[in-house]
């Protein structure tokens, strides 16, 4: 479950936003979401927290969103295939703000509370024999920062050069971003909690 604790690093209210947060925003997500996160009043949409914290950096946070919305919005890989490695990145990294966020994402896409289970070690499901060795490609990036030879060869067999280019940089991108979450003392979002509470515990 998610920590009670206050974050590290809060996230910016959008109070303290300026011109150079409403420019990393439309660089990140373009003019229309940038304009609904940046609006008040009756028409304010809330900030995730996640938002609100790189909003701290804003040179950084543009481009990174930029980039990251390519692997969300324009992947090369099938998103279930890509929500499954995220999956098991937060679960290994112990990031439960990524779980949680990739949790109601994977929802979306048809990936299962049983599957979701069995990502952080519970009873085991029928995974395709791409699912299979991309979960294994995830674990050995993770372990050992290089997809070994014969995951290497299963995964050939399915995906082209342009998907086995984007799994490397899906699993290294959400690492980085376990990493950050975890180290920001990130809090799960208000709208998020309900859901916290249905997914594996990490052990102590």
């Amino acid at each position: 479950m998610s920590s009670t604790t206050a974050p590290r690093l809060a996230p910016l209210p959008r109070e303290g936003w300026g011109g150079d947060e409403a420019a990393a925003l439309r660089t990140g997500f373009g003019a229309r979401a940038a304009d609904r996160l940046t609006a008040t009043g009756p028409d304010a949409v809330p900030v995730p927290n996640v938002v609100g914290t790189l909003m701290h950096h804003p040179g950084l946070a543009g481009p990174f969103l930029a980039y990251n919305n390519v692997l969300l919005q324009a992947p090369a890989l099938e998103p279930r295939h890509r929500e499954l490695m995220v999956l098991r990145v937060a679960w290994r990294a112990r990031s439960r703000y990524e779980l949680v966020q990739h949790a109601r994402l994977a929802a979306r896409l048809g990936i299962t509370g049983d599957e979701i289970a069995a990502i952080a070690g519970g009873d085991p499901v029928d995974w395709t024999p791409l699912e299979r060795a991309l979960l294994d490609a995830t674990d050995q990036l993770v372990d050992g920062y290089r997809v070994d030879d014969a995951t290497w060869n299963r995964l050939a067999e399915h995906l082209d050069e342009r998907q086995l280019v984007e799994l490397v940089f899906v699993v290294g991108t959400y690492v980085g971003l376990a990493m950050a979450f975890n180290s920001f003392g990130l809090q799960i979002d208000p709208d998020l909690q309900e859901l916290d509470h249905t997914l594996p515990e990490f052990e102590e």
